[in-house]
């Protein structure tokens, strides 16, 4: 019994640390309006190593960091899932059919939103280079912050 509940809480310990899981964009995007930021969504697939390198380096030290918090929204979807998920317009989908929908089939994929669910500037496709990586993470996040605050 205590060696369950030390895996149960390592597990919410390891959710905790990570990325949220989209589950309703257009909850997300209210929220987003009303902070003048973008949504950004990284498209990932379990067991890609690239997508972790991403995540693990990358993007949820920013999730994490309080300065991103009012810089920008980020969410996880998983391409080729049946999880649910309600898209920026209000209609029930699922992860894969958003990602099939974005044209999202390599993984990573970073794509920046608007808070009416428009992508900003060209989706980030693989890890590319790793010492430039985040500074493409920051060109478009800043492309985001432009279109959501009309500068």
């Amino acid at each position: 019994m205590i060696l369950t509940w030390g895996l149960a809480l390592s597990g919410t310990a390891r959710a905790a640390d990570g990325l949220v899981h989209a589950k309703d964009l257009q909850a997300d995007a209210r929220v987003a309006a009303k902070r003048q930021v973008p949504i950004l969504i990284v498209f990932t697939t379990p067991h890609c190593p690239y997508c972790e390198r991403a995540k693990q380096e990358y993007l949820i030290p920013m999730h994490k960091d309080p300065a991103y918090r009012k810089r920008v929204i980020i969410r996880e979807v998983t391409i080729g899932t049946t999880e649910p998920l309600i898209g920026f317009d209000g209609t029930p989908t699922t992860e894969g059919a958003f990602a099939a929908a974005h044209k999202v089939f390599m993984v990573p994929t970073v794509q920046i939103f608007d808070t009416q669910g428009n992508g900003v500037g060209d989706a980030i496709v693989g890890l590319l280079i790793p010492d430039f990586y985040f500074g493409y993470l920051e060109n478009a996040i800043d492309a985001g912050i432009s279109k959501v605050r009309g500068k």
